[in-house]
Parts: C-alpha cells; structure tokens; sequence
C-alpha cells in the first residue's frame, strides 16, 4: 500500500514537472516570435524609410535639373554721341579737330545660368543647401552709325578712335543699365526659378538653405540669394 502511494505521488511530481515545462515552452515561443515580429517591423519600416528618403532625394535632383537653365532678359537702349578730338601743332598755334555724331542702338541681356548652380544635399536631416548661386551676366551688342563726319588730312579717323567710340558708347549703355528696370526684372524671373525648387522642398518636409540660412518664403529668397 505505501509503496502504491509513493509511486502514485512520484508520477503527479512527474506529471507537473512536464506540464511546468510545457508552460515554458509557450512562453518561450511567444517571446520568440514577438522578437521575430519586431524585428520584422523594424526591417520594413527602416527599408520603407530608406526608398521614401531616396525616392525624395532624386525628385529634388530632377527639380534642380529642370530649372538649370539660362535665364535671360532683354532689353534695348539708344543713344546720342558727339565724338570730338583734337590735334595742336606749333605750341598749340594751329590745331586740326575731328568729330562725328554717332547714333548709338544697343541690344543687352542679363542673364543667370542656373547650370551653375551648386548644392549639397543631406538626406537624413532632409535639408537641401544651396551652396552658389551663379553672378549675372550682362551682355553689351552695339549697333554704331556716323553721321556729320568731320576731319582733316592732319588728324582723320583712324581705328583707335573706332575702338575708343565702341567703348564710350558701352560704357554709357552699362550706366543706363544700372538705372533701368531689366537687371531688376532679370532678378525676378531668377527668385521665379528658384521658388519651384523652394516649393518643393516645402511640400516634401524638407529645408531649404542658402548656406546656413534656412530660406523660409519667396521674400527671404531674395534677401538670401540676392544681397
């Protein structure tokens, strides 16, 4: 009879040792496949990360390149010039003088070639920074007619006073250029191009910057960029 109850004891001991075991194995497995869950989370989540950050840094590239372009304004100018020099001889006796009356036409352009734009872009801080931004170009075609063309065999027209009327009348046409509205204008369409790219960034949670200045709206734009 003892030996009945000690073996019956020794198979309930036995019993709850396996079923012990058991409960352990389930809560192993469900700690494992909760690390094997998250794991499989982080994966997806940081790839799914990774191709939106590379998705965004190409749309920002293809932005830049759609908008480096040359960038140009025209305009048109005239203007009046009494050329006039003198040649003295004989301690200033006698002098022999030429002139002529030039209408000056000019066709200029200011121009930015956004080609030349640099930047630097940084996709785990989402930040685009524009780095240079190309200085304008400003090109001068004149379009010289003489009239009233007065000289003397003493001191005729040659082509150093050809070349010094070319420059005096570029040099005038740049000094009306700096009091017109067409490097204004030329500086608008620029901010124009580059607000896309501004845009852009914006609508994409990315940053904008000149440099170290975050450049916020069109207005910040132009006190960055152009001053």
């Amino acid at each position: 009879m003892t030996n009945q109850t000690s073996n019956t004891t020794s198979k309930t001991t036995f019993q709850s040792i396996l079923n012990l075991l058991s409960e352990s194995r389930k809560w192993v497995f469900v700690f494992l496949l909760a690390v094997i869950v998250y794991l499989a989370y982080q994966l997806l989540t940081q790839k799914n990360n990774a191709t939106t950050v590379e998705y965004d840094t190409r749309l920002i590239e293809q932005q830049i390149k759609n908008v480096g372009k040359l960038v140009v304004t025209e305009g048109h100018f005239a203007e009046v010039l009494t050329y006039k020099d003198q040649k003295k001889y004989l301690m200033n006796i006698l002098s022999f003088e030429k002139k002529a009356l030039v209408i000056i036409n000019a066709d200029v352009t200011v121009g930015f070639d956004l080609s030349k734009v640099t930047y630097d872009i940084n996709s785990k801080n989402k930040t685009l920074t524009i780095t240079n931004i190309p200085k304008e170009e400003i090109k001068i075609a004149t379009d010289l007619k003489y009239y009233d063309i007065n000289q003397s065999q003493l001191n005729e027209f040659t082509g150093d006073d050809y070349n010094k009327i070319n420059a005096i009348a570029k040099a005038n046409i740049a000094r009306k250029l700096q009091h017109s509205t067409l490097k204004t204008n030329a500086k608008n369409r620029l901010i124009s191009e580059l607000s896309k790219i501004l845009i852009l960034t914006n609508s994409m949670g990315w940053k904008l910057q000149y440099n170290s200045d975050v450049i916020t709206n069109d207005t910040f734009l132009d006190a960055k960029l152009m001053h």
